[in-house]
């Protein structure tokens, strides 16, 4: 008996180990890169929450009140509710506010459309292989960093000695620089003769008349460009070359399309880089820290802040619509 127990025992197979099944995630492919892009963005939030929101309370709160610093007092001030006092003080009384504003947003109208196309045509130049591109780029990336405050005022005291006397070549070389150069008015009434819309006429003289300001703010355009060009796959042109596509052609169909995504980010920069250069925070500044009116200044200053907003809000919404986004 013992012996067949055994060989019962040999041939009884063991039990089987049951794996249980992997736990499947609840999370689905979009809410992951969800969740990804919130921990990316996290750091601006977090900065937001803790450096900007209290100083925008603050605005706001600054722009319902009336502040009164008595005089004699080492410091402090006291407010009173004004409501919207202050808004028709700015919007009806104010002598230059209301204008200084409508050029701001004029200005960055022009501006934007012009860095935008100059920087994606220079990107595409730059992005070309031929020798010495590194220092062309260097070169176009170098208003970027003499647009700094200290190069600013070391080339404004320079101008200021250069035309203060101290040479008397170097100041007639400026003033013949200053007067020189092509007459503008006949190529407009030459347009004008040629019928022309007069619309088209006016935009096309103040591109040009601002086309430092535009070759200036265009170098970090220009680098995020190039950045979208390189990222597309050298496939795209390959398959396009194969099936007969023109250069024109493979712009708009392989290259624009790509580079759409990067459009977006470039108008938002460019849009937020000339609100912090426009008249209209000069004057919110001088206003609140000159005049020490902290009450209309916080008007200027949210008025000018909810019209970028609103510029930003239209303008992102036409271009998401024709943006082509690759997985």
């Amino acid at each position: 008996m013992s012996e067949q127990a055994e060989v019962v025992a040999i041939e009884t197979p063991l039990p089987k180990k049951t794996h249980k099944p992997p736990k499947k995630s609840r999370l689905t492919l979009e809410q992951k890169k969800s969740i990804r892009g919130l921990l990316f963005v996290s750091p601006f939030i977090i900065g937001f929450v803790i450096f900007y929101l209290r100083s925008l309370i603050d605005t706001i709160v600054f722009s319902l009140t009336h502040t009164i610093m008595p005089e004699g007092a080492a410091a402090g001030f006291t407010r009173e509710w004004a409501g919207i006092a202050n808004f028709r003080e700015a919007f009806t009384e104010h002598p230059t506010f209301t204008q200084e504003l409508v050029d701001s947003l004029l200005n960055m109208s022009v501006d934007v459309l012009l860095i935008i196309f100059f920087s994606l045509f220079m990107a595409l130049i730059l992005n070309q292989k031929f020798k010495g591109r590194t220092l062309a780029r260097a070169i176009f990336f170098l208003p970027v960093i003499l647009n700094s405050e200290a190069i600013n005022l070391a080339i404004t005291m320079a101008r200021a000695m250069m035309m203060g006397g101290m040479s008397p070549v170097s100041a007639e070389v400026v003033e013949a620089a200053g007067t020189s150069g092509p007459n503008l008015m006949y190529y407009i009434y030459m347009f004008e003769e040629l019928g022309l819309p007069i619309a088209l006429i006016d935009y096309v003289v103040e591109a040009v008349m601002r086309i430092n300001v535009i070759i200036t703010a265009s170098g970090v355009q220009m680098i995020i460009f190039i950045a979208a060009l390189q990222s597309i796959a050298p496939s795209l042109y390959e398959v396009a070359k194969i099936e007969g596509a023109t250069p024109y052609e493979t712009f708009w169909k392989v290259t624009f399309p790509m580079v759409s995504p990067l459009i977006i980010t470039n108008v938002v920069y460019t849009v937020v880089d000339s609100f912090i250069r426009s008249p209209v925070v000069g004057l919110s500044y001088r206003t609140i820290f000159t005049l020490h009116n902290f009450s209309l200044g916080s008007v200027f200053s949210l008025v000018s802040m909810l019209a970028v907003c609103l510029l930003l809000f239209i303008t992102c919404a036409i271009i998401s619509k024709h943006t082509y986004y690759h997985n």
